[in-house]
């Protein structure tokens, strides 16, 4: 089975988070795909309690979708990786935007995510075939055809516009007074 791992902050969790997901999930790119929250994240000093994160990302789970709750603390995507490879028999797919598939290279130990298949998808018009030429990979799996809603978190966290916003992770926000 192809395991999707997609890997982010989500704070919160918005309805362009769930878009890719279903979207890879439509259109054959995994069969399964597991969220992971990090509890702490190197450019971001705002985020809410891990445990609000998965109970707002919990709200998307069904057969498909599933939110990991223990791997969550680890620093760097390699180390993540290499857990979830010695627990799952599945082959895993690392998840990324095409931002950052920028300046993969400088990511803690990017040769060892180069064993893995990566689904990098189009955003910003980055010429993501440039990039990843470096690699010399055949793991990287381009999604150019994906048009990505353009939600800014921050926005959302300033003004909780229901617009971007599952109606469950809306209500959640508000009942427990979160971004505030």
């Amino acid at each position: 089975m192809k395991l999707g791992v997609y890997i982010g902050s989500f704070n919160p969790p918005h309805i362009g988070h769930l878009d890719v997901v279903n979207y890879l999930l439509d259109n054959g790119y995994v069969d399964k795909v597991l969220i992971v929250p990090t509890l702490a994240y190197w450019d971001k000093d705002n985020l809410i309690d891990i445990k609000h994160r998965i109970n707002m990302l919990k709200l998307f789970e069904n057969d498909k979708i599933m939110v990991d709750q223990k791997h969550n603390g680890y620093a760097y995507t390699y180390q993540l990786m290499r857990a979830l490879s010695r627990e799952y028999n599945d082959e895993l797919y690392l998840i990324m935007g095409a931002d950052n598939i920028i300046e993969f290279d400088k990511w803690k130990h990017y040769q060892e995510l180069l064993k893995y298949k990566i689904i990098v998808i189009n955003r910003d018009n980055i010429d993501i075939a440039k990039c990843i030429k470096k690699y010399h990979s055949n793991n990287f799996i381009i999604v150019n055809n994906y048009k990505s809603i353009s939600i800014s978190s921050s926005e959302i966290r300033n003004n909780l516009n229901n617009k971007y916003l599952d109606d469950k992770v809306l209500k959640y926000i508000k009942d427990n007074n979160l971004y505030r």
